[in-house]
């Protein structure tokens, strides 16, 4: 069973694909031009979860707010932020309504924001590069007590390769990216929560 909570906090993986190598680390200004050029992205995930166990599905990115998780069988699961909240839909649970929190109050809302200002005061506590890769730690310096995220880039082009949701309590979930690519539109329905929920009723 993934850990419900600690999931909101997090998304999704493959393995790094190696890029090409940075002279340097990528500066802020141009990540924060990068994420705020994903307005609808879609891409092949697979999640690790801070108990070891792994699965895979399709992640949609409609910025800004909205996000949706699809997973592969045998995780029975679709999760999805839109409307403000971030809802987590479970086959299997007795309930056939939703687990729901404020968008806010996951580190998701980082990247899902309007306008991405990683030079925010406050919002970046971590900024180095690891051979080819550059990684930033953020946080929302408004709401630091529900966590951080940590996002792995590589250059040339600058690319989203992977991001760790790491919850209050130290939890990591790791989101290892495939290819992210820009697509051209996606369908509303796939963040719409009242819309899924009316389906499965």
């Amino acid at each position: 069973m993934l850990d419900r909570r600690t999931f909101l906090m997090a998304a999704g993986a493959t393995a790094l694909t190696a890029g090409r190598a940075s002279a340097a680390t990528i500066p802020l200004n141009q990540l924060s031009g990068y994420l705020n050029s994903l307005t609808t992205a879609q891409a092949d995930f697979t999640q690790i979860n801070s108990d070891g166990t792994i699965a895979t599905g399709t992640l949609y990115i409609h910025r800004p707010g909205r996000l949706r998780f699809d997973y592969n069988k045998p995780t029975d699961m679709l999760v999805m932020a839109g409307g403000g909240q971030v809802a987590i839909f479970d086959s299997g649970s007795n309930s056939k309504r939703p687990e729901q929190y404020p968008l806010n109050q996951t580190p998701l809302s980082i990247i899902l924001a309007s306008n991405v200002n990683l030079g925010q005061a406050g919002m970046v506590v971590g900024h180095r590069q690891d051979g080819n890769k550059t990684i930033v730690t953020a946080q929302d310096p408004q709401r630091p007590q529900y966590g951080k995220l940590e996002m792995v880039f590589t250059g040339g082009p600058v690319q989203l390769r992977q991001w760790v949701v790491i919850d209050g309590q130290g939890q990591r979930t790791t989101t290892v990216l495939g290819d992210l690519r820009k697509v051209g539109s996606l369908p509303s329905r796939y963040f719409s929560i009242p819309t899924e929920i009316q389906k499965r009723s």
